[in-house]
């Protein structure tokens, strides 16, 4: 699968200058929001790959323009998801690729490169997962928890400079009083890929782009969860929030955090 070549090539170099993370120059695009070069050369690695095989389809990535293509059909990529993490030498970082057809998301993969694992999907056909260890792709299934009081959640919090810092935290309150736990690992792809193989209930973000959920938008419906707004609206790419969990929880969540 071209995507997948395009993820591992990608995952070569940002592996080598995470090894050398101390060297690298970052800078701030706007309120901690970082680009470095791993970013740049990683997003060129990638387009590359996916261009030389389906050069007539469209780009939208996190660095640098977009292309058009034919309008059917388009790569959403985000090189480097978790750059934060990435540029303090913590190993929870992804690489995130989604093909978008007339407006729907029909495949997507997200791939750590510090660990191997690779989560991908395409529509239809299920979420699976591979990793280094593995003989075979493990079929996802999102968790089977039906109660708040039980469920670990997954978020991303905004920078206070960004704005709705505060409309946020009143979101966080009611999450760390009604679930067993809150978790911020800095990362939302892998958050949605932690959801679709059940090692997190749910998880809740604000002001997210394409590029950041795309791939992991995919991961959990086909691995049989669901995913709206925070008011359980349908979920369009670059909405103003997000919400993925399984269907016995997705309406108490809503509820616990649009509450507010």
């Amino acid at each position: 699968m071209v995507m997948v070549r395009a993820a591992f090539a990608a995952a070569r170099s940002l592996k080598r200058d995470f090894g050398e993370v101390e060297h690298l120059q970052f800078t701030e695009k706007g309120p901690g929001d970082f680009v470095s070069n791993a970013d740049i050369y990683a997003q060129k690695v990638i387009r590359e790959h996916l261009l030389r095989a389906r050069p007539d389809y469209g780009f939208l990535g996190e660095e640098g323009q977009p292309a058009a293509g034919n309008g059917t059909h388009r790569w959403i990529v985000d090189p480097l998801d978790g750059t934060t993490n990435f540029m303090h030498g913590l190993p929870h970082f992804a690489i995130s690729i989604a093909l978008e057809h007339q407006g729907e998301i029909a495949a997507g993969l997200v791939l750590n490169p510090a660990t191997d694992e690779l989560f991908w999907a395409e529509k239809g056909a299920g979420a699976f997962l591979e990793t280094p260890s593995s003989i075979r792709s493990r079929r996802l299934r999102v968790a089977g928890r039906r109660t708040l009081q039980n469920a670990l959640l997954a978020t991303g919090i905004p920078y206070p400079a960004k704005g709705r810092h505060d409309e946020y935290l009143r979101t966080l309150q009611p999450a760390m009083a009604g679930t067993s736990g809150v978790r911020r690992f800095g990362a939302a792809a892998l958050d949605l890929a932690f959801v679709a193989a059940a090692r997190v209930d749910g998880f809740w973000e604000l002001d997210l782009s394409p590029w950041d959920v795309a791939a992991g938008i995919l991961l959990v419906k086909e691995a049989g969860g669901v995913v709206s707004d925070l008011a359980g609206a349908p979920y369009q790419l670059g909405g103003p929030s997000i919400l993925a969990s399984n269907f016995e929880l997705h309406e108490p969540l809503s509820k616990l955090l649009s509450n507010v």
